[in-house]
């Protein structure tokens, strides 16, 4: 049954997302503004003809049958994966990372893109394969995370990366996978994180020696423990094969294989991404032990939403962007800018903002009958959730900078055109929701 135009719109959604991307153009101006008063930047500019082509494609994706893109997503995860490694290979550097491609003045971040594509193709796998056994499904579903997330890293781009993390989880949990697997990648996934960066803070932060983390900064210690891991975790294998009705060799190579894993990700981890990358990650925990180097960004976004108070300086009136006090400004700091012209009050309303958009993808969500719908608005939902509270939380000082922008509001044309797509697919879920 074809779907009329007005049928098509979730006007609430379309309101919250008109609002915070009006938000955003408002303060990427903002953010243009030098210590005189003038405005020296088009990104503005660049931003409303990029919302204009974004809103048409989000529109033209609601009126249309998201179901047909199911015959389709296969060939598009594998263009995903071309794209990706073509960026690898040929893409441009911009803040550290190979991960943008164009032509002369015209550039995309292709791994922004290819989220929408990695939803599709795990939300139609899990659908697809609903009655397999857990266990391969599983496995499956993580090879399709693994290959992008992989490659992403490679670049390396952490932050973008990051984001195919969640979506991964949320998925797999609202499908029905056995918890003990999803929280396997969850527990992997931190204590790679967590020894990856410990080594970096006992000496930039820390400044003292501690014997356990010693075993991260030797190569053979490291290897000993990896050994001693994978022994007792192989001990557990064979312990659950011989004695099945005895659980607690199955849960000793469960926790040592977690371990295990860590131990040589976290190391693949510090070969890939540099040491002032991985120092981003903690400066946050005490941004005083670098000042004018990896805890500049935090120290001076900080000034920023505390000097907004309760109602803000004014709008074009915000002192630490305009004396280029801010890093990145009109990108990842940009929640600074309007804490600091709009204050608690302007931060409150992209929160309530962002509050009724995630609601309306959970009711959207919980009201279709197509298990393929289900999980592209669960995957989608997991997105903007991740991309809200990293990015809010790393401004206020709270959370790791790790160079996710606020969609909608942030300036990139590749990050809100895929923020509004997705937002068109929600938009075409809830208009088809009576129909499998």
């Amino acid at each position: 049954m074809k779907t009329k135009i007005y049928q098509a719109f979730d006007y609430f959604l379309l309101f919250c997302v008109l609002v915070l991307v009006c938000l955003g153009i408002m303060f990427i101006y903002s953010s243009g503004i030098n210590s005189e008063g003038v405005n020296v930047s088009n990104e503005y500019i660049k931003q409303i003809i990029w919302a204009g082509i974004g809103f048409a494609l989000m529109l033209f994706i609601a009126v249309s049958d998201y179901r047909r893109l199911d015959r389709y997503v296969a060939y598009l995860y594998v263009f995903c994966a071309a794209i990706l490694i073509y960026t690898k290979l040929f893409g441009r550097y911009v803040n550290g990372a190979r991960s943008w491609i164009g032509f002369g003045g015209f550039g995309i971040q292709p791994s922004e893109f290819c989220k929408i594509l990695y939803i599709l193709f795990l939300a139609w796998y899990l659908e697809r394969y609903k009655n397999e056994d857990p266990l391969k499904r599983f496995l499956f579903a993580f090879a399709i995370f693994l290959l992008p997330t992989a490659l992403i890293l490679l670049q390396p781009d952490l932050g973008t990366a990051m984001v195919y993390i969640p979506i991964f989880l949320l998925m797999c949990f609202v499908a029905g996978l056995p918890l003990r697997y999803i929280a396997l990648v969850f527990l992997c996934g931190m204590l790679t994180v967590i020894f990856a960066v410990l080594p970096i803070y006992q000496s930039e932060i820390a400044h003292v020696s501690y014997t356990a983390i010693n075993i991260l900064t030797s190569s053979k210690l490291r290897l000993l423990v990896i050994i001693a891991s994978a022994s007792i975790c192989l001990i557990g294998i064979f312990g659950k094969i011989f004695f099945p009705e005895n659980k607690y060799f199955y849960w000793i190579a469960y926790f040592f294989g977690i371990i295990c894993v860590a131990l040589i990700f976290s190391k693949l981890a510090g070969s890939v991404l540099k040491d002032y990358q991985i120092k981003r990650l903690i400066v946050f925990i005490d941004p005083d032990s670098d000042p004018r180097g990896s805890g500049w960004n935090i120290i001076q976004s900080k000034i920023a939403i505390g000097s907004g108070n309760f109602f803000g300086q004014g709008f074009l009136r915000g002192t630490q962007s305009h004396y280029r006090f801010l890093p990145e400004q009109s990108t990842d700091f940009i929640f600074s800018i309007l804490a600091e012209e709009f204050g608690f009050f302007g931060g409150i309303l992209v929160f309530l903002l962002y509050f009724g958009l995630l609601i309306r993808i959970v009711y959207i969500m919980r009201g279709t009958n197509n298990e393929f719908g289900y999980y592209i608005c669960a995957g989608i939902l997991a997105m903007f959730f991740f991309h809200f509270i990293v990015n809010v939380g790393m401004v206020m000082g709270i959370m790791p900078i790790t160079g996710i922008p606020l969609l909608f509001l942030s300036y990139g044309g590749s990050s809100l055109w895929t923020a509004l797509f997705c937002v068109g697919l929600v938009m075409s879920v809830n208009s088809h929701k009576f129909e499998l």
